[in-house]
Parts: structure tokens; C-alpha cells; sequence
């Protein structure tokens, strides 16, 4: 059983239907419910199978809600990814404002974080206990772009957050490892094939990748025994300018 947050379009709907066509029975979570909603229709599933729960994974009580509904429908989680996200604006990091900041940081550090939380509660207390947590970190947790101060910086913190789950969460079989994700082909990098500021102060187009590598590599972590962990995987378009980049 997985909780897939961002489940609604992109990686994570991607990452939900090859979950729920290996079996997986999902809850999914995000905060525009026509989308999830959506994304149970693609993959033909049933209530028994895939819920939807609108979610704002920067609110603790949203986010205790969401695995509340979880434990109610399902009575455990087996999987957590942290997938949901959002950027701010490509501009200078001295125009953008605290608003700016704080909404980034918010869905992407302090709502993986939340998650986390909720489901270590229930690894812990659930028989069998134990789970696993993948959290989406990217590119961006290695290197910046330009003008992305507030998601460079919580992508880092998310690789914080990925190595003292697994350190706090080895008493309880509950694994922790971090997918870092580049150029897969989404609605949020539709930009790159256009044109994107390089760190040279250059424009270029970037190559992308299948949505469906994405899904294959978190199914692969999904898929291994608990005394088994995947700590860190990167997967990228294999011509995007990561090694080498500035």
C-alpha cells in the first residue's frame, strides 16, 4: 500500500500508474482534486484499489487528515513518496519576495517533512511494522540553475531529510532513499524544449526523458525488501547539462 503525494499529474501520476499496475493499492494526494481524480480514472481503478485525497502537504492538519483517511481505508502504509513540489519564479533571488519563499519551502521541505512524520507514526505502530519513504529530490539536489535560490535550497535540505529518516527509521525496518530526477518530459520542464537560461548566460534547448524511466526507477525502490535500500539514485536525460554544469 502507497501514498504517492503530487499525484496528480507528471512524476506523480506517472509513479501511480505503474504502482497500481504492479499491484500497489494507492492513496493519492494533492491539492487540485480534479486531477487526482483524473489520474484514478487513467488507470481504471477501484475504490478498493485508489483513492483521492485532496491534500495541502504544507498544512499539518491537511496532512494528518490525508493519512487519517489512509489508515480508515487501508489500515497501513508500505510506501511513501514525497513527490509533491512546487518552484518560484526564475528571476534574481533579491526580487523574489518572503511569500515566494515560504510557498516553495512550504510544499517542498516542510510537506515532506509532514508526510514523513505521519508516516513514520504509522510504520512504526502498524504489524508488520516497517515502510519506506522515497523522497523525490532532483538535480537540483547536487547542483543549482540559475535564479532557483528557493528550490536549489530545499532540494539540498531534502537530501538532509533523506539521511536521518534512514538513520532514525533503522529500528523499525523503516527505509529511506532519494530518487534525484532530471529532464523528465512534464508539463513543468515543457519550457526546456524551447529554451532554458543556462549558467553561462546562454539560452539552450535541454533534452528530456520518458516519464516512464522515472516510474520504473521509484517502482524499483517500491519493490525491494526492507533490509535492502536504494540511498540515493539519479536518473536524467542522458545528454542534459548535468555533469559539467557552471
Amino acid at each position: 500500500m502507497a501514498v504517492i503525494t503530487g499525484g496528480g499529474s507528471g512524476i506523480g501520476r506517472a509513479v501511480a500508474l505503474a504502482m497500481h499496475a504492479d499491484g500497489y493499492r494507492l492513496v493519492l494526494a494533492g491539492r487540485r482534486a480534479a486531477q487526482l481524480n483524473e489520474t484514478v480514472a487513467l488507470a481504471h481503478a477501484s475504490e478498493d484499489e485508489m483513492i483521492a485525497v485532496a491534500t495541502d502537504v504544507s498544512s499539518a492538519d491537511s496532512v494528518r487528515a490525508l493519512f487519517a483517511r489512509t489508515a480508515e481505508v487501508f489500515g497501513r502504509v508500505d510506501v511513501l513518496f514525497n513527490n509533491a513540489g512546487t518552484g518560484a519564479p526564475a528571476i534574481p533571488m533579491e526580487e523574489l519576495t518572503v511569500e515566494q519563499w515560504n510557498r516553495v519551502v512550504g510544499a517542498n521541505l516542510t510537506g515532506a517533512f509532514l508526510c514523513a512524520q505521519e508516516a513514520i507514526r504509522m510504520m512504526k505502530r502498524q504489524q508488520p511494522c516497517g515502510g519506506r519513504i522515497i523522497n523525490n529530490g532532483s538535480i537540483s539536489a547536487h547542483v543549482p540553475r540559475p535564479h532557483s535560490a528557493p528550490y536549489t535550497a530545499t532540494k539540498h535540505a531534502i537530501t538532509g531529510l533523506t539521511k536521518s529518516i534512514s538513520l532514525d527509521g533503522r529500528p523499525w525496518d523503516i527505509a529511506c532513499g532519494q530518487i534525484d530526477i532530471g529532464n523528465a518530459a512534464s508539463e513543468m520542464t515543457q519550457r526546456m524544449t524551447t529554451g532554458v537560461l543556462q549558467a553561462n548566460g546562454s539560452t539552450a534547448p535541454e533534452p528530456r526523458m520518458d516519464l516512464q524511466h522515472v516510474a520504473d526507477a521509484v517502482l524499483y525502490m517500491a519493490n525491494l525488501p526492507l533490509d535492502v535500500n536504494v540511498q540515493f539514485i539519479t536518473v536524467m536525460a542522458t545528454k542534459m547539462p548535468f555533469i559539467g554544469r557552471g
